[in-house]
């Protein structure tokens, strides 16, 4: 086996130790200590969607309402309809000088309007006099609180983290009733917001003695081989107390402890030298967990455990990004909070199939878009190695849409940063924090002002981070300093003023914040093969050629040859790493069409062909060799069909059917022959193509055979997972594929499938990646998109086995065994 087996096998027991450590350190906080006790309020939501006056109050009827699991999106199952959120506007993000009717701008769902979620819970565990705390990690949107019948607080912004100290209203022994208000205006998004609790809701119960909600903060001001410094403030109420504050590896052992009774109004500080320090970084992401406890005399009264990593970062002038003392570019993407056809109600296992796939492609960072990210989303970048780009507002002052943050902008925007530097600060894969994505402020003195408040604010809460703003105006911020006043100047697309930005702004550097924007439909090829903008057609896709883009993007090309030629731009992040709800450009006029081309890959989460072209340039470790487009092409026998081969070797040779196209080289006559290998002139004819890649020798490095399927015969499933947790959470993706009677996968299917799923676990959803499919996800049947769609399976909580049965007409069925432990 290769080393890299046995690299991925220890850092999986690495995990699986650390995991098992952080479950001990659970029990021993709540089961043992009893200090302080955690509850996620999950089950038993009962859900309305619509007004009720009286639902605040505890003595309400609630019984016809539906019972829903928190997170919980309401919008998601639909139904599309194209007079949801019909807005008559000029984008001016696209461009566009005129407005016309956009139908699917905001994924057509039916996100808009009030709903009320209501939950009745006890704690046993809690005794009268001690703080109780509800905590929301995002509520789409402006919700409003009430417990026992009384108001407790509001929040407005649907992406933000927020808290409230409900001990007055507690009941002691007795059953607890809590209700939220949520109203969702039109106008509001320029995507899928989502709506609903779709974030986890938790009561946390503790002393009046302890550690405050976010009250801690871990830095690592000095790193070197031998030595860290790591650097521990922790808030805490009370009188007369001490901190012992121990850090634990990922192996499970104590590597230092300190004790402290000295408190600066009411924060300790600490400062603890671990030595031989694992650094965090993407290649390595090495965790250690502080375990905190506050006591007064010897008795114990808090104890909290962070997870944190120890690692430097830099940005420098004439030197650019560095982590752990290495120059490095950020191989980055942008993703959008929703996860497809689970829409925007959070799911780890969802999540962490999506930073696998783009792990593989060799992305380093992910880039928040254009919110504040999940804790879990968060968590995962943690263990997985990402470094990632945390944002705030896609609005200030000036708005995008009507109904938006613009509303919020001069009340809000400064509790909402501080919750989000607060609520997030101690994850290592937060390397820079973002204020704005393409703000209209971006005109004009008073942007200036607004872009050096909001960052000064950002480096009040958390001084080790640099901040950065999305800019499309790149001539504005010029002219205006707005650029100049930024820690870290990001250009949103704008490739020919990269140059002139460099210049202008006095940082010595320039990222690219949001880059390329190609379209493409997975599976889906034009002819002829032109690379342009704002190209459509009439079934509603763009080509998988990977030429087409918008009027103010471009190729994935023009970003890799500048972050390949110019030492000054520290990396990128693609708009996007995945297909989104909503903003279907180029497609805003069309209907059927209600969610995104950008995506790397589609909404189910399969790679497009674009897929490999970043993979040849960032994935160091593994061969890529990829052939597009398919070869069925009935009724084009004799015409031209381009191949395109994307690899990380310079040259390959082409066969069809036996018979050599020649040998193509990566060289520098334009952009596209420097990243892809392009035979042009190839004329269809059913059979073989192979391609032969060569190595840096010319010797035959690897090769890749694709065939003319025959009739679809038969279905296939692959699942990411055969074994998945009986938590009711878990899901397991299973790719089902078409292919003909020799197994060569056939890639025009569009036939309806069904399915079913049987023992211990529940269909879910399902998803085809085609942008202009009107089929609600939830529902147990879909058709396939060009030859494949993805099926989730979830488990219940109690363990056994699943099945999933798939079947289409004049296809031979298909069944998949499962396991949830």
């Amino acid at each position: 086996m290769s080393s890299n087996y046995y690299i991925k096998r220890d850092v999986f027991f690495q995990k699986l130790r650390f995991i098992f450590l952080l479950a001990l350190l659970s029990i021993a906080t709540t089961s043992f200590a009893q200090v302080r006790v955690v509850t996620e309020l999950r089950d038993n939501w009962k859900f309305r969607k619509g007004q009720d006056e009286a639902a605040y109050q505890k003595e309400f009827n609630d019984k016809s309402w539906q019972t829903v699991t928190v997170p919980h999106d309401w919008a998601i199952y639909g139904p599309f309809s194209k007079e949801v959120d019909k807005q008559e506007v000029a984008i001016v993000q696209n461009n566009e000088k005129v407005a016309t009717e956009k139908t699917g701008r905001t994924g057509a769902l039916p996100y808009i309007g009030e709903g009320w979620y209501r939950n009745t819970f006890t704690l046993p565990h809690y005794k009268p006099g001690q703080k109780v705390i509800l905590l929301f990690e995002g509520a789409m949107s402006e919700p409003k609180v009430y417990l026992n019948g009384e108001k407790v607080g509001e929040w407005n912004f649907g992406y933000n983290y927020f808290y409230f100290d409900v001990s007055e209203h507690i009941v002691a022994s007795k059953p607890n009733t809590l209700a939220v208000q949520l109203s969702n205006k039109g106008l509001s998004s320029r995507w899928y917001p989502g709506a609903g609790l779709y974030r986890k809701v938790q009561v946390i119960v503790k002393n009046q003695e302890s550690i405050d909600q976010w009250g801690t903060f871990i830095t690592t001001p000095f790193v070197s081989a031998g030595l860290a410094k790591v650097n521990i403030k922790t808030k805490v109420s009370g009188e007369n107390i001490r901190l012992v504050t121990s850090i634990v590896d990922a192996a499970g052992e104590t590597v230092a402890t300190d004790e402290t009774q000295t408190i600066f109004a009411n924060e300790f500080e600490q400062n603890i030298g671990v030595k031989n320090p694992k650094l965090w970084s993407p290649e390595s992401p090495n965790l250690y967990t502080a375990v905190t406890r506050l006591y007064i005399g010897n008795e114990l009264k808090d104890e909290i455990t962070t997870r944190f990593g120890i690692r430097a970062i830099s940005y420098q002038a004439g030197v650019g990004f560095s982590l752990n003392g290495e120059v490095r570019k950020f191989k980055g993407v942008c993703l959008h909070h929703d996860l497809g056809p689970l829409g925007a109600a959070v799911n780890k296992a969802a999540l962490r199939r999506q930073l696998q796939i783009l792990k593989d492609m060799g992305c380093d960072a992910i880039r928040s878009s254009h919110n504040m990210p999940s804790i879990e989303q968060l968590e995962l970048c943690d263990e997985l190695g990402f470094m990632f780009l945390a944002e705030s507002f896609d609005e200030w002052e000036k708005p995008k849409v009507k109904n938006g943050y613009n509303r919020f902008f001069q009340t809000d925007a400064e509790k909402d940063i501080v919750n989000l530097v607060h609520a997030t600060r101690n994850h290592p894969c937060i390397v820079m924090w973002s204020s704005g994505n393409e703000v209209p402020d971006q005109h004009g003195a008073e942007g200036v002002k607004h872009a050096k408040r909001l960052q000064e604010i950002f480096r009040r809460e958390d001084p080790t981070r640099p901040v950065t703003v999305g800019m499309d105006q790149v001539k504005a911020t010029m002219a205006s300093g707005f650029g100049a006043v930024l820690d870290v100047p990001g250009l949103n697309y704008r490739t020919h003023l990269y140059e002139d930005a460099f210049k202008a702004f006095p940082q010595g550097f320039i990222l690219g914040s949001e880059t390329a924007s190609t379209v493409s439909s997975r599976g889906v090829y034009k002819f002829p093969v032109e690379k342009g903008p704002e190209k459509t057609y009439p079934d509603g896709q763009s080509s998988s050629y990977d030429l087409e883009y918008c009027n103010w993007s471009n190729i994935p090309e023009d970003d890799f040859i500048l972050q390949d030629t110019k030492p000054w731009v520290i990396g990128q992040f693609v708009w996007t790493g995945f297909d989104y709800l909503g903003e279907p450009t180029p497609y805003d006029n069309f209907w059927p069409s209600r969610s995104s081309y950008f995506g790397i890959n589609d909404l189910a989460g399969l790679p497009k062909d674009r897929y490999f072209l970043y993979r040849s340039q960032w994935n160091a470790q593994d061969q890529t060799l990829h052939m597009l487009p398919h070869w069925n092409w009935a009724g084009r026998e004799g015409q031209v069909t381009p191949i395109f081969v994307y690899t990380n070797h310079d040259s390959a040779e082409l066969f069809i059917n036996g018979k050599s196209m020649g040998v193509q080289r990566k060289n520098n006559a334009s952009p596209l022959h420097r990243y892809r290998l392009m035979w042009m002139d190839v004329k269809y004819e059913p059979g073989t193509v192979r391609v032969v890649a060569f190595d840096k020798d010319g010797k035959p490095a690897t090769e890749k055979t694709m065939v003319t399927a025959g009739k679809p015969h038969k279905l296939v499933l692959e699942s990411d997972r055969k074994i998945i947790t009986a938590d009711g959470q878990d899901i397991s993706f299973v790719t089902v594929s078409v292919v003909d009677e020799k197994g060569n996968p056939y890639p025009l299917s569009n036939d309806q499938l069904t399915f079913s799923v049987s023992g211990n676990g529940k269909y879910l959803a399902a998803c085809n990646g085609d942008a202009t499919s009107l089929e609600q996800f939830h529902l147990p049947t879909m058709k396939l998109f060009s030859g494949k769609l993805v099926v989730l399976v979830q488990s219940t909580t109690k363990p056994g086995n699943i099945k999933l049965s798939v079947k289409g007409k004049n296809l031979k069925a298909a069944e998949l065994l499962l396991q949830s432990r």
